[in-house]
Protein backbone atom coordinates (compact mmCIF):
# COMPACT_ATOMS: atom_id res chain seq x y z
CA UNK A 1 0.00 0.00 0.00
CA UNK A 2 1.57 3.45 -0.71
CA UNK A 3 2.57 5.74 1.87
CA UNK A 4 -0.09 8.16 2.94
CA UNK A 5 2.30 10.73 2.71
CA UNK A 6 3.78 10.24 -0.99
CA UNK A 7 -0.31 10.40 -1.94
CA UNK A 8 -0.37 13.94 -0.29
CA UNK A 9 2.99 15.21 -1.31
CA UNK A 10 2.40 13.97 -4.83
CA UNK A 11 -1.53 15.37 -4.89
CA UNK A 12 0.38 18.77 -3.74
CA UNK A 13 2.77 18.97 -7.05
CA UNK A 14 0.18 18.16 -9.15
CA UNK A 15 -1.74 20.92 -7.65
CA UNK A 16 0.23 23.62 -6.63
CA UNK A 17 0.73 26.50 -9.01
CA UNK A 18 4.36 26.45 -9.03
CA UNK A 19 7.52 24.39 -7.91
CA UNK A 20 7.21 23.46 -4.06
CA UNK A 21 10.02 24.11 -1.32
CA UNK A 22 10.19 20.92 1.28
CA UNK A 23 9.27 23.83 4.03
CA UNK A 24 5.81 24.21 2.05
CA UNK A 25 5.27 20.84 1.56
CA UNK A 26 6.11 20.01 5.10
CA UNK A 27 3.16 23.15 5.81
CA UNK A 28 0.51 21.82 4.68
CA UNK A 29 1.04 17.67 5.86
CA UNK A 30 0.38 15.91 9.33
CA UNK A 31 3.00 16.41 12.11
CA UNK A 32 6.01 14.34 11.64
CA UNK A 33 5.73 13.70 7.95
CA UNK A 34 8.55 12.82 6.10
CA UNK A 35 8.73 14.71 3.44
CA UNK A 36 12.39 13.78 2.40
CA UNK A 37 11.42 9.89 2.09
CA UNK A 38 8.09 10.93 0.15
CA UNK A 39 9.78 12.98 -1.93
CA UNK A 40 12.83 10.36 -2.77
CA UNK A 41 9.63 7.60 -3.40
CA UNK A 42 8.26 9.43 -5.55
CA UNK A 43 11.06 10.29 -7.67
CA UNK A 44 11.69 6.39 -7.89
CA UNK A 45 8.32 5.89 -9.14
CA UNK A 46 8.44 8.94 -12.07
CA UNK A 47 11.94 7.65 -12.84
CA UNK A 48 11.64 6.63 -16.30
CA UNK A 49 8.29 7.61 -17.43
CA UNK A 50 6.74 10.76 -19.10
CA UNK A 51 6.29 12.98 -16.17
CA UNK A 52 9.60 13.05 -13.87
CA UNK A 53 9.97 14.45 -10.47
CA UNK A 54 12.88 17.18 -10.25
CA UNK A 55 14.56 19.79 -8.07
CA UNK A 56 14.65 23.39 -9.55
CA UNK A 57 16.15 25.86 -7.09
CA UNK A 58 15.71 23.66 -4.42
CA UNK A 59 12.09 23.28 -4.99
CA UNK A 60 10.17 20.15 -6.65
CA UNK A 61 7.98 19.78 -9.83
CA UNK A 62 6.75 17.37 -12.38
CA UNK A 63 7.73 17.86 -15.46
CA UNK A 64 8.06 16.29 -18.89
CA UNK A 65 10.72 13.94 -19.26
CA UNK A 66 13.73 15.35 -21.39
CA UNK A 67 13.50 13.05 -24.49
CA UNK A 68 9.99 13.55 -24.98
CA UNK A 69 10.53 17.51 -25.01
CA UNK A 70 10.29 17.10 -29.46
CA UNK A 71 6.38 16.47 -28.96
CA UNK A 72 5.64 19.58 -26.77
CA UNK A 73 7.90 21.42 -29.22
CA UNK A 74 6.44 24.19 -31.40
CA UNK A 75 8.12 26.17 -34.00
CA UNK A 76 7.22 30.18 -33.31
CA UNK A 77 9.21 33.09 -33.95
CA UNK A 78 10.78 35.15 -30.90
CA UNK A 79 10.48 38.80 -31.76
CA UNK A 80 12.68 39.42 -27.85
CA UNK A 81 15.92 38.49 -27.19
CA UNK A 82 18.55 39.87 -24.65
CA UNK A 83 20.88 42.78 -26.10
CA UNK A 84 24.57 42.30 -25.66
CA UNK A 85 24.08 45.29 -22.61
CA UNK A 86 21.79 43.28 -20.96
CA UNK A 87 23.76 39.50 -21.28
CA UNK A 88 26.41 41.63 -19.57
CA UNK A 89 24.30 42.94 -17.26
CA UNK A 90 22.45 39.84 -16.10
CA UNK A 91 25.96 37.92 -15.51
CA UNK A 92 26.98 40.08 -13.28
CA UNK A 93 24.27 40.17 -11.45
CA UNK A 94 24.06 36.15 -11.28
CA UNK A 95 27.51 35.93 -10.41
CA UNK A 96 28.03 38.88 -7.77
CA UNK A 97 24.12 39.11 -6.08
CA UNK A 98 23.34 40.98 -4.33
CA UNK A 99 24.93 44.13 -6.27
CA UNK A 100 23.42 47.19 -6.37
CA UNK A 101 23.39 49.51 -9.76
CA UNK A 102 26.52 51.51 -9.12
CA UNK A 103 28.30 48.10 -8.56
CA UNK A 104 27.09 46.77 -12.08
CA UNK A 105 28.19 49.85 -13.47
CA UNK A 106 31.84 49.73 -12.31
CA UNK A 107 31.87 46.03 -13.26
CA UNK A 108 30.86 46.79 -16.65
CA UNK A 109 32.72 50.12 -17.17
CA UNK A 110 29.87 52.01 -18.67
CA UNK A 111 26.66 53.28 -16.87
CA UNK A 112 23.76 50.93 -16.56
CA UNK A 113 20.74 51.46 -18.56
CA UNK A 114 17.52 51.96 -16.50
CA UNK A 115 15.98 50.34 -19.60
CA UNK A 116 18.37 47.24 -19.86
CA UNK A 117 17.75 46.42 -15.72
CA UNK A 118 13.71 46.79 -16.79
CA UNK A 119 13.60 44.40 -19.49
CA UNK A 120 15.35 41.90 -17.04
CA UNK A 121 12.92 42.91 -13.94
CA UNK A 122 9.75 42.65 -16.96
CA UNK A 123 11.24 39.02 -17.72
CA UNK A 124 11.24 37.10 -13.92
CA UNK A 125 15.49 37.07 -14.69
CA UNK A 126 15.94 39.51 -12.28
CA UNK A 127 14.26 40.87 -8.90
CA UNK A 128 14.93 43.70 -6.40
CA UNK A 129 15.94 41.72 -3.67
CA UNK A 130 16.75 44.71 -0.82
CA UNK A 131 18.41 48.00 0.04
CA UNK A 132 21.91 47.97 1.55
CA UNK A 133 23.05 49.36 4.42
CA UNK A 134 25.10 51.96 3.43
CA UNK A 135 24.54 55.46 2.42
CA UNK A 136 21.88 56.29 0.00
CA UNK A 137 20.20 52.77 0.84
CA UNK A 138 20.97 51.67 -2.79
CA UNK A 139 18.50 48.92 -3.75
CA UNK A 140 20.40 45.56 -4.41
CA UNK A 141 19.69 43.23 -7.12
CA UNK A 142 19.46 39.09 -7.49
CA UNK A 143 18.46 36.43 -9.94
CA UNK A 144 15.31 34.85 -9.41
CA UNK A 145 13.87 30.97 -9.56
CA UNK A 146 12.80 31.78 -13.03
CA UNK A 147 16.29 32.71 -14.10
CA UNK A 148 17.78 29.57 -12.47
CA UNK A 149 14.62 27.69 -14.61
CA UNK A 150 15.06 29.38 -17.51
CA UNK A 151 19.18 27.90 -17.37
CA UNK A 152 18.13 24.32 -16.17
CA UNK A 153 19.88 25.37 -12.72
CA UNK A 154 19.46 24.17 -9.74
CA UNK A 155 20.96 26.05 -7.62
CA UNK A 156 23.65 29.54 -7.96
CA UNK A 157 26.26 27.12 -7.46
CA UNK A 158 25.82 25.24 -10.53
CA UNK A 159 26.66 27.69 -12.36
CA UNK A 160 29.67 27.27 -14.40
CA UNK A 161 32.91 27.99 -12.95
CA UNK A 162 36.40 29.11 -14.12
CA UNK A 163 36.96 25.82 -15.87
CA UNK A 164 34.21 25.00 -17.83
CA UNK A 165 34.38 28.93 -18.96
CA UNK A 166 37.65 28.47 -20.05
CA UNK A 167 36.82 24.79 -21.79
CA UNK A 168 34.02 26.64 -23.73
CA UNK A 169 36.25 29.57 -24.73
CA UNK A 170 34.69 32.51 -22.65
CA UNK A 171 37.61 33.08 -20.79
CA UNK A 172 41.18 33.68 -21.98
CA UNK A 173 43.74 31.05 -21.25
CA UNK A 174 46.52 33.26 -19.93
CA UNK A 175 44.60 35.00 -17.19
CA UNK A 176 46.16 37.06 -14.49
CA UNK A 177 46.88 34.61 -11.28
CA UNK A 178 44.91 36.29 -9.33
CA UNK A 179 41.50 36.21 -11.19
CA UNK A 180 38.74 34.01 -9.80
CA UNK A 181 34.95 34.13 -10.42
CA UNK A 182 32.75 35.36 -7.67
CA UNK A 183 30.73 33.14 -5.83
CA UNK A 184 27.13 34.00 -5.93
CA UNK A 185 25.66 35.24 -2.76
CA UNK A 186 29.57 33.96 -1.04
CA UNK A 187 29.82 37.52 0.85
CA UNK A 188 27.41 38.06 3.72
CA UNK A 189 26.80 42.26 2.86
CA UNK A 190 24.57 43.78 5.08
CA UNK A 191 21.09 44.57 3.35
CA UNK A 192 17.46 44.83 4.51
CA UNK A 193 14.68 42.50 2.04
CA UNK A 194 12.06 44.17 0.59
CA UNK A 195 9.64 41.68 1.51
CA UNK A 196 9.12 38.35 2.43
CA UNK A 197 8.20 35.83 -0.67
CA UNK A 198 4.63 34.99 -1.13
CA UNK A 199 3.31 31.83 -0.15
CA UNK A 200 2.96 29.34 -2.99
CA UNK A 201 -0.16 29.43 -4.65
CA UNK A 202 -2.35 25.87 -6.03
CA UNK A 203 -4.96 25.02 -8.24
CA UNK A 204 -8.46 25.39 -7.08
CA UNK A 205 -10.01 24.63 -10.53
CA UNK A 206 -10.82 20.70 -9.25
CA UNK A 207 -12.93 22.09 -6.63
CA UNK A 208 -15.00 23.16 -8.41
CA UNK A 209 -14.64 27.01 -7.55
CA UNK A 210 -13.53 30.54 -9.62
CA UNK A 211 -10.78 32.50 -8.50
CA UNK A 212 -11.22 35.52 -7.39
CA UNK A 213 -8.91 37.99 -9.36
Amino acid sequence: MTDPAERQVEALLFAAAGPLSLDDIAKRLPANSDVEAAIAALQATYAGRGVELVCVADRWRFQTAPDLAFLMTEEREEPRRLSKAAQETLAIIAYHQPVTRAEIESVRGVQASRGTLDVLLELGLVRMRGRRRTPGRPVTYGTTDAFLEHYGLAALADLPGMAEMKAAGLLSLDLPADFAIPNPGGVDLEEDPLEDDAAPEFHTDFLGEEEER
